[in-house]
């Protein structure tokens, strides 16, 4: 494989080891590693942090029991030994939750559902969360949102996590040691350039910026395949399958409070997960995807899959004007050729040297394992960058926030250290607005104690820019979070968007605009 030589120019403007091409989950969780290991890292995004596949996730931190079905045990056993170490990186934002899977005998025997559970038990350790049960639905508080009908269920536990921050904090982990991230900067070109290449990048204002770099990680997700032909001229060894995901979101259902896992009638499960304390989450779907990743969007015939299949198991069925919000994205998976729902969730890594220049590249991935694909991208590298020993720093570091046993003290599980942090704010700061608070220590744990440390009341927080968003939020976002566009804030920084109005919405805007850093969008 070769790619194109560089034309005689000037030296370029800015020198780094490694160029990342690629602000989603992956992209910044290798950002996160190396800048880690001392290594001059620069990351570039065309859009937002998160603003595509990594913040349409089911937002799920977990082994993945349908996967077993398809012989993944691989992936399964790898997933199932992240959940527990995320929750200690980032007790703020992963949280256990219980999944509750009712029983359809016509769909698989009940032996088939105790043996996927027993392995998904087992396949790796646990040391928080509870094993699986069975459940007699007649009874467990659990049924009173299903038919009456589905009276034998199934119980076990996983993680649920907020995709979008846990992008972000890996992106301000990674510029806290060094790395640089420019979102919304575009790579035009790569061109081999000696041992090393030669990156043309724009920015949102359309400026140029030249970068030589040692080696370059294509992180792109959905434009992966794209980039190598489009922008570095060569051609893929691989073939990506694009597809679509999308998610309902509706008014929170009747004493829903567990998750659910529903076996939809073509063999593919539905998710029904509690979700911003006033809604349920509904997903997801699973179809091919050939327009633009960027321009992803729900069908109808999508919105009425997941409410036909829901309202097989719920007492209280949706319909499709019950929706309130829905997000779509593309998953980039390896193309095998089989059903869409079928296709490997697992990752490959693929590095190339191409006439001694470096280029790696991440095929597919999952939320799940994107620390384990992170550190095994920089095992891939160690040779080419010259790194010592590659330990397993990020499994004992916590999250931006994730420090709370230094605020708590030790706690015997991450859910206590993160109730405790609730707590001490809540008795320190007694001024400050329950739902505010919570919210806070969700998504910021221990970064929001700065914003506190001086306050007597909410009037040392800023103006309320809109309900519960003061502009010591916003200026925190436009500072550390490279926050442009009320978009940013209310739909991946957090989800406020679900609960403001129109004019709120427009207030933030509005603030962004006048401070500065606003984009549309």
């Amino acid at each position: 494989m070769s790619a194109p030589t560089a034309p005689s120019e000037p030296a370029p403007a800015l020198a780094v080891d490694v160029l990342i091409v690629g602000g989603g989950i992956n992209g910044c969780g290798i950002a996160r590693d190396l800048a880690g290991r001392g290594v001059r890292v620069l990351l570039c995004e065309q859009d937002d942090l998160a603003a595509h596949t990594s913040s349409a996730s089911s937002k799920l931190i977990h082994g993945g029991l349908r996967y077993l079905e398809y012989g993944e045990l691989r992936l399964v056993r790898k997933a199932l030994a992240e959940r527990e170490v995320l929750m200690r990186m980032a007790p703020h934002l992963i949280e256990p939750l219980r999944f509750v899977m009712p029983h359809d005998a016509a769909m698989r025997p009940a032996w088939m559902i105790r043996t996927g559970l027993w392995l998904y038990d087992h396949l790796a350790r646990r040391a928080w969360l509870p094993a699986s049960q069975a459940l007699d639905l007649a009874r467990d508080p659990a049924g009173a949102l299903l038919q009456p009908q589905w009276r034998q269920g199934f119980a076990y536990a996983d993680g649920w996590t907020d995709d979008a921050r846990l992008v972000v904090l890996n992106a301000l982990d990674a510029a806290q040691r060094g790395a640089q991230v420019r979102t919304r900067t575009r790579c035009e070109r790569l061109q081999r350039h000696g041992a090393g290449w030669i990156a043309t990048l724009t920015d949102a204002a359309g400026q140029p910026l030249t970068v030589q770099a040692r080696v370059v990680v294509n992180a792109a997700g959905p434009w992966a395949e794209r980039l190598l032909r489009e922008r570095a001229g060569l051609p893929p060894r691989r073939h990506l399958r694009l597809v679509r995901g999308s998610h309902i979101v509706v008014p929170r259902l009747p004493g829903h409070t567990d998750a659910y896992l529903l076996q939809a009638r073509d063999r593919r499960v539905v998710f029904v997960l509690p979700f911003e304390q006033r809604f349920s989450l509904i997903g997801t779907t699973d179809v091919e995807h050939t327009d633009d990743p960027g321009q992803a969007s729900i069908a109808p015939e999508e919105i009425d899959y997941l409410c036909r299949e829901v309202n097989r198991y719920l007492r209280t069925p949706i319909a499709a004007n019950d929706v309130v919000w829905h997000y779509s994205g593309v998953r980039p998976l390896l193309d095998d050729g089989g059903d869409a729902a079928a296709v490997t969730r697992d990752y490959r890594l693929e590095l190339d040297t191409v006439d001694g220049a470096a280029l790696l590249t991440v095929w597919g991935g999952k939320i799940t394992t994107y620390r384990t694909l992170a550190r095994e991208a920089v095992q891939r590298l160690q040779p080419v960058l010259g790194l010592a020993r590659v330990d397993d720093w990020t499994a004992h570091t916590p999250l931006p926030g994730g420090d709370m046993d230094r605020v708590v003290g030790p706690c015997a599980t991450p859910m206590a250290a993160r109730q405790r942090l609730l707590q001490h704010l809540r008795a320190r700061w007694p001024w400050l607005d329950a739902a505010t608070a919570a919210r806070w220590v969700r998504a910021y744990g221990t970064l929001v104690l700065p914003w506190l440390q001086d306050a007597r009341g909410a009037h040392d927080l800023g103006r309320e820019v809109a309900p519960g968003l003061y502009e010591v939020e916003l200026q925190h976002g436009v500072e550390h979070e490279w926050v442009h566009s009320a978009d940013d804030v209310l739909w991946r920084r957090s989800k406020l968007g679900l609960h403001l109005t129109p004019r709120a919405t427009a207030a933030v805007q509005d603030w962004l605009q006048r401070h500065g850093r606003a984009t549309l969008g």
